[in-house]
């Protein structure tokens, strides 16, 4: 058996000899159009990976809008069935019962729900970047009658509900400081505000209770 040729370098006379027309400066000239081209696959290869990552992205920002968007709307409708089921207690209340007290160092009615609102007024104003409208806490207000309670609440959840609607989309995760405390997103400050109106309009219910009125059947749904 020969043993392998060792390898021929194109400079050489005799790769010329065996390879005539195959000159140095000829495959130089090869070598580099090789390279032009894998070079702009390259490229091609680049920006299409580009243009597939654009569109993931682009569909991504999407779904991320439109669940924020799903989410506002099913918030809004749990805002405004809560609402409903607000306006229910204050309307069986009889109008000597809102300032009626279990124990005296209890809030009464109108302050138990005045409260109400202040919490609804605050959270969603905070969430908004607004000031709080008002010259003062609803629950010290003078005027605690029926109608007036009921006008100050209906109003506090109008707001609550508008606001959540007007927030962006993008926002919904931006950070808020309540009470200089506690942080939060925007979103979540929605839901502490949802989560203390049905606290406080639960405890109403003893006292509808002890004015020997009937409180409303429950509104999960």
């Amino acid at each position: 058996m020969h043993p392998p040729h060792p390898p021929i370098s194109p400079k050489s006379p005799i790769f010329e000899a065996r390879y005539p027309g195959y000159s140095i400066n000829r495959i130089n000239k090869a070598s580099l159009q090789i390279k032009h081209v894998l070079n702009f696959t390259k490229i091609a290869i680049n920006m299409k990976a580009l243009r597939v990552i654009k569109t993931l992205l682009l569909v991504a920002g999407m779904s991320v809008a439109a669940k924020a968007q799903t989410s506002a709307d099913d918030m809004v409708r749990e805002w405004e069935r809560a609402k409903t089921y607000t306006k229910a207690y204050l309307d069986v209340m009889p109008e000597e019962g809102y300032a009626l007290k279990p124990t005296p160092e209890m809030r009464t009615f109108a302050q138990q729900m005045l409260h109400l609102t202040d919490a609804n007024l605050m959270f969603a104003s905070a969430a908004l970047g607004e000031k709080m409208t008002g010259s003062g806490p609803r629950e010290k207000m003078t005027d605690q009658s029926k109608a007036n309670v009921i006008k100050e609440v209906m109003a506090s959840y109008d707001y609550v509900i508008a606001a959540i609607k007007k927030l962006p989309a993008d926002q919904w995760k931006e950070k808020i400081k309540m009470f200089n405390r506690f942080e939060m997103t925007k979103g979540q400050a929605f839901e502490k505000a949802f989560e203390h109106q049905t606290h406080h309009r639960g405890q109403t219910t003893v006292y509808i209770r002890l004015a020997k009125a009937t409180p409303p059947q429950e509104q999960l749904f």
